[in-house]
């Protein structure tokens, strides 16, 4: 009777750690991004993903802030916990010690954490579990799914600034500070703007308060709900379009290690080769940072759509 062939995650896994155990990988050296192991070994970005929590669970490997994630700094020889069992599972259910209380705020708070990190990806059970030091099942006390987690997560990030009572009276303002203010959570949370949805929207009353917001400052401009809500759903997108540009540009440069105004220096030369024909004069005459300033080109798009919202406005004969 054959093997059964372990999955291709713990396989692409085991070759890792054979790497990181020859040496050939040392503590601090980059390891391959997700989206490179899905890449390289021909799969899916989620059993990707899980290679990655197999090797942070086994603490292999670590995620550092403008480096991406890397070999961790623990001897080589130290004994990695068992992927069946974690090590803190299995030091709770030793007699005289007690598995560590939980709430749900820690629950959530952690799995933020993370996400801010690494990503939302890496947020699993498992993965928000090791970080607590506890077992997975701990978490399902206060967390029934990953869905209710990521429920709570969005209630984290959008429940601690409470927005103001009421607006300015200004609807121009007043919109201008609900997207400035969104803007600002999506940079804080790069992972955000994947997560909240205008079209599948999650069910989070501190969200829903974003939304009540925004249409409570279009009030008096005699509009319809329909034109209100998809004024709403306008502003959210700007802003979205932005913020997830801004989180591309994070993940390439903590995957690459090179900043965009790196990027752009190393390709100048390139730039010059293609200018040099002439056959591109107002390009070649564009500032760079027309195009690498994200603040200020989100900042330009808002006040354009504003512009355009204020016409129409005009054009309808309304304040």
């Amino acid at each position: 009777m054959s093997t059964p062939q372990e999955p291709p995650y713990r396989q692409i896994a085991a070759e890792l750690r054979a790497g990181i155990a020859a040496g050939e990988l040392r503590p601090g050296d980059r390891v391959p991004s997700v989206r490179q192991i899905a890449q390289r070994w021909g799969v899916a970005a989620a059993t990707a993903t899980r290679v990655m929590a197999v090797l942070r669970d086994e603490g292999l490997v670590t995620t550092k802030v403008g480096a991406g994630t890397v070999v961790s700094d623990r001897p080589a020889s130290a004994p990695s916990p068992s992927p069946a069992v974690p090590a803190p599972a299995a030091a709770a259910g030793r007699r005289g010690v007690l598995p560590k209380a939980l709430t749900a705020v820690q629950i959530r708070r952690t799995a933020v954490a993370i996400a801010d990190r690494e990503g939302l990806n890496s947020v699993t059970m498992r993965r928000v579990a090791a970080e607590l030091n506890v077992g997975p099942m701990s978490l399902y006390r206060h967390v029934e799914t990953k869905e209710d987690l990521l429920l709570q997560m969005i209630e984290e990030i959008t429940g601690r600034d409470a927005l103001p009572a009421s607006g300015s009276g200004d609807w121009r303002r007043d919109l201008e500070f609900i997207a400035r203010r969104q803007w600002d959570l999506c940079r804080r949370h790069l992972w955000a703007a994947r997560a909240i949805s205008f079209t599948r929207p999650l069910l989070v009353p501190s969200l829903a308060d974003y939304t009540e917001w925004t249409l409570r400052a279009l009030d008096g401009l005699g509009l319809s709900p329909r034109t209100c809500a998809r004024e709403a759903m306008a502003v959210h997108a700007l802003v979205t379009s932005a913020a997830l540009s801004v989180a591309e540009e994070v993940e390439a440069e903590q995957e690459s290690g090179v900043s965009l105004s790196q990027w752009h220096r190393t390709r100048r030369h390139l730039t010059s080769e293609l200018f040099d024909a002439n056959d591109f004069p107002r390009l070649a005459a564009t500032p760079e940072d027309a195009f690498t300033d994200l603040t200020a080109l989100f900042e330009y798009t808002l006040a354009r759509h504003l512009d355009g919202f204020e016409a129409f406005l005009a054009r309808s004969g309304r304040p």
